[in-house]
């Protein structure tokens, strides 16, 4: 007959018990503390006494015998003492008569002890009925023994009654619990977890939480190796990583892969990669795919890529799915694009939604734009933030704007910086500020510089004009959200953002700021950022200084840099210098420094042709 429980054995059964009861022998387990040293001794009397006729001898020593192996030994006794109408005999010679295979006379006799009012042997003979399919029978057995209070009998009929959707298997399973079955405790947990699921709010008292972690510690300190699993996963959770990895430990010590695995991952957070290892090595070699990707990404980062594709093919052969991925990963990396796309596919036709957002992108890469897009749509309808977004792309490059913004509205709506800037500035255009503003402060919130520089630029144009001081009274300046913004943006290398708090700067007079600012954003490419350095140069009185920065401002286009170099040249002297950046300055503009460029450079010439 199958047990039911993890690890469980012939005294977890309740088929085979002893008690110091003289009226329930078979009614509970033994306790074996300290027998090994008498057990010889007590043999010897209980013999001398059976063979006396003591009815109870005959069924400790029946029962004594049995457990030590010896069922022909066993066998006279008990039935001798069940014969006298020994309740826990008839048990135990039912136990002994299954383990011989006679399974219809086994039953017999556990019907005598049951009748008898033995729990353990109701506990029995409804596990034998429910194994031939009769459940009436098996239902009626079992509530006896569980009614008697006994765990077992508890936990097989909450077993039944949960197999067929009865709500008051939770009942019996409770009670089992409650009386210490560890893989009644343990399915208790697992419930309520999921009821917790369904039902957040719910309350038995206690937090359903709380009650679901001391379930599991019951089970787990009763040795159930999974529930020392859940117990950790739930300490880690709420950073209690010491006694999560104490549990971790127990439960991978107990054989289970997935606890070595997360205790991988806990050794590995901690800075112990050697350790981490040893135990992904541990829960890879158990089958556990999981593990063997941790150990593919390991020597992928320490360059090893053969023996990390061996291990990512055997996260793959363990059945886990990441692994193809990875292996599309690592030959992406490798410029193994043909490779990359096999893995990605297999990934992908699994299920894996990230592997269709990068075989999407890879096909996207190659040009075939039709073949990316149902990969786009079906990780994004699976869930890929990040498929989402880049179909608002796939979208907006077709000029297809309204299908884009439906993508980077749910992209946005699942936290993508990028997708809740694209939105925001969406919302811009369309003139809805506020909306804007809220999809502008997620993206900067999220770290997106354009977000920053331009939600400052939007709370900018909404401040009121500076307030008139009275002559010499001094100018107090206290720094604004804009500003903030911007400084925000202009830190993150934003040359637009940059120019605009340099022009801040020198707004309140702090030239050495503005000067810091002009120079980090000319240095980095902005040619407003370069003519207004010049600008401030030359009001220092640094003009040949202030020339350089106008000449790389006016080589990248800027038409004001032009026609001041053109100034610059002509008090010079330079005539036909200053005639050529006025010529500059004319065709960059715009229209009113084209005009004044324009007169500049007729004067030039006259004076040049005179």
């Amino acid at each position: 007959m199958d047990v039911m429980g993890d690890k469980a054995t012939l005294f977890e059964t309740g088929r085979f018990v002893q008690a110091s009861d003289p009226d329930e022998i078979g009614g509970e387990t033994r306790d074996e503390t300290g027998q090994a040293a008498d057990e010889a001794a007590e043999e010897v009397r209980r013999r001398l006494a059976a063979e006396a006729g003591d009815v109870e001898a005959m069924s400790v020593l029946g029962a004594m015998l049995l457990r030590g192996g010896d069922l022909d030994g066993a066998e006279p006794h008990l039935r001798a003492a069940a014969a006298a109408g020994d309740r826990a005999a008839a048990n135990n010679l039912g136990v002994l008569l299954h383990q011989r295979g006679y399974a219809d006379e086994a039953a017999g006799w556990w019907r005598i002890a049951a009748v008898a009012g033995s729990a353990a042997a109701a506990h029995a003979l409804g596990r034998h009925h429910r194994e031939r399919g009769d459940e009436p029978a098996a239902e009626y057995w079992l509530r006896q023994s569980a009614e008697q209070g006994h765990a077992l009998g508890a936990y097989a009929l909450a077993d039944l009654l949960e197999h067929r959707g009865d709500a008051a298997a939770e009942r019996w399973m409770r009670l089992a619990a409650e009386r210490g079955h560890r893989e009644a405790a343990y399915r208790l947990a697992r419930a309520v977890d999921r009821k917790t699921a369904q039902d957040p709010d719910g309350d038995n008292g206690v937090g359903p939480a709380e009650e679901a972690e001391q379930w599991y510690r019951q089970a787990a300190a009763r040795g159930h190796r999974r529930a020392a699993l859940h117990l950790g996963a739930i300490l880690e959770k709420r950073g209690d990583l010491k006694e999560a990895g104490r549990w971790y430990l127990t439960s991978a010590k107990d054989g289970e892969a997935r606890a070595a695995c997360a205790l991988g991952f806990l050794l590995r957070d901690a800075g112990d990669t050697e350790s981490a290892a040893v135990w992904w090595l541990r829960a890879a070699q158990d089958g556990d795919g999981n593990a063997a990707n941790a150990l593919g990404a390991l020597h992928a980062e320490r360059g090893e890529t053969q023996t990390a594709e061996r291990w990512y093919r055997a996260a793959m052969d363990a059945g886990d799915v990441n692994g193809a991925y990875n292996l599309g990963l690592l030959c992406a990396e490798q410029a193994r694009t043909a490779q990359a796309e096999q893995w990605y596919r297999r990934a992908a036709y699994a299920g894996h939604r990230e592997a269709a957002n990068a075989l999407a992108i890879l096909l996207l890469q190659g040009g075939d734009t039709a073949g990316a897009e149902p990969w786009f749509s079906k990780a994004a309808e699976a869930g890929s933030v990040d498929a989402a977004f880049n179909l608002g792309i796939l979208y907006a490059g077709r000029g297809a704007d309204a299908e884009a913004l439906r993508w980077y509205e749910r992209a946005a709506a699942a936290g993508h910086t990028e997708a809740a800037l694209q939105v925001g500035m969406a919302r811009l255009r369309d003139g809805d500020e506020p909306e804007a503003e809220r999809h502008l402060r997620c993206a900067a919130g999220g770290g997106s510089a354009e977000a920053a520089y331009r939600l400052a630029a939007l709370l900018d144009a909404r401040r009121p004009p500076a307030p008139a001081h009275e002559l010499g009274e001094p100018a107090v300046h206290e720094k604004t959200e804009c500003e903030e913004w911007y400084e925000r943006a202009a830190s993150q290398g934003h040359r637009r953002a940059q120019v605009r708090v340099g022009m801040l700067a020198a707004a309140r007079g702090d030239v050495v700021e503005a000067a810091r600012w002009y120079r980090e954003a000319a240095e980095a490419g902005s040619r407003n950022g370069a003519f207004n350095l010049g600008l401030l140069l030359a009001r220092e009185g640094s003009e040949p200084e202030a020339a350089v920065w106008w000449t790389r401002a006016a080589e990248a286009g800027h038409g004001r840099a032009a026609l001041r170099l053109a100034l610059v040249y002509a008090r010079r002297g330079e005539l036909a210098e200053g005639q050529r950046w006025a010529d500059r300055a004319v065709s960059l503009g715009p229209e009113e420094v084209g005009a004044r460029a324009a007169r500049l450079r007729d004067a030039l010439r006259e004076e040049l042709s005179a």
